[in-house]
């Protein structure tokens, strides 16, 4: 496929290298704790470098929990764990103003979501009303509590786990909650090969424990600045609209995607391209990232649902059908 090239001069390009670098050291170290799962270790750093948040969605026991900590372990930076239930009140995450009684003054405690990367552990097990607090957390990367704003340090991550809505004690997520997560993916059961590896490594040790951080909160900084410089040509924006205009317009879905999804949907691509080594994106980005970025935003129509097509057959099936732009 022709492609457009991005300008890039020297330093550009020892920038490009310096990613592309410290994002292997980083996957080789989670790779180390979660066996047979490349494809979803460079969706989850797709989503860092695109200052972007991940929802985890499977059954229990295949290491959705445990990816969240070696991701938050390989970066030497401040993590936090916020095991969600039905009695979870939204100031537990958000922190509270307590009295002073020698001051006697308000002071704000911070909560959890005070860290650079939040881990939600069962996220929909808690209450919407729980979950909605970290709307504004998400997508404004500040907390406001009793009239106060308070700024969330840079980067801020959040990756929450969710077991499927069918299961015992859980709550759909609302709408709202869904559109502010960059990508949804499914860690899905190891193959027979990395199960066998797995019952060799984790049966002796825990390989968490023995995870040492290969990168500062400095360098992904850095790195997330190298991405917001990846070129995205006109053809290439113009492809990403179209292919979210067409969840707005097919007659499978009955709620499309969001303007927020297509901002989200280029900035995973310059992501995604960065860590193939490139700094300007291809119509290829947009197709791989098309159904973790958009799928879990869709809503199907009664018609689909009594079909049994979910919103991710409607979508691969759109990423076919819209024509791939000429980027000569």
């Amino acid at each position: 496929m022709a492609v457009t090239h991005g300008v890039g001069d020297k330093a550009g390009s020892e920038s490009l290298n310096e990613l592309v670098e410290t994002a292997h050291r980083i996957r080789d170290a989670i790779e180390s704790v979660i066996e047979g799962k490349s494809d979803v270790v460079r969706l989850t750093l797709t989503v860092l470098l695109a200052e972007g948040h991940l929802l985890i969605e499977d059954v229990p026991g295949v290491g959705k929990t445990m990816l969240a900590k070696a991701l938050a372990k390989s970066i030497d930076c401040p993590m936090r764990r916020v095991q969600f239930t039905p009695d979870l009140l939204p100031s537990d995450i958000t922190g509270v103003s307590a009295y002073n009684q020698q001051t006697r003054e308000f002071e704000f405690k911070p909560g959890p979501v005070f860290a650079n990367i939040v881990v939600g552990d069962e996220i929909n097990r808690a209450s919407p009303k729980t979950q909605s607090a970290l709307l504004e957390c998400m997508e404004e990367r500040q907390v406001t509590v009793d009239g106060l704003t308070h700024r969330l340090d840079a980067p801020f991550m959040v990756i929450a786990t969710q077991n499927p809505i069918e299961m015992e004690g859980t709550y759909p997520l609302p709408e709202a909650q869904r559109d502010r997560f960059t990508a949804k993916i499914a860690m899905g059961y190891p193959e027979p090969v990395a199960e066998l590896e797995m019952l060799d490594v984790h049966g002796a040790s825990q390989p968490l424990d023995k995870l040492e951080p290969v990168a500062t909160t400095a360098e992904v900084k850095s790195l997330i600045e190298a991405v917001r410089a990846v070129y995205v040509s006109q053809p290439v924006k113009k492809y990403a609209i179209d292919l979210v205009t067409a969840t707005r317009q097919t007659p499978d879905l009955r709620l499309g995607a969001s303007p927020r999804a297509t901002l989200q949907l280029v900035r995973a691509a310059r992501a995604h391209a960065a860590l193939s080594g490139r700094d300007y994106v291809i119509p290829d980005d947009l197709q791989d990232l098309a159904v973790p970025v958009l799928a879990h935003r869709l809503l199907p129509s009664m018609e689909a649902q009594g079909q049994r097509r979910t919103p991710e057959q409607s979508l691969a099936e759109l990423v076919r059908r819209i024509p791939v732009p000429d980027t000569k």
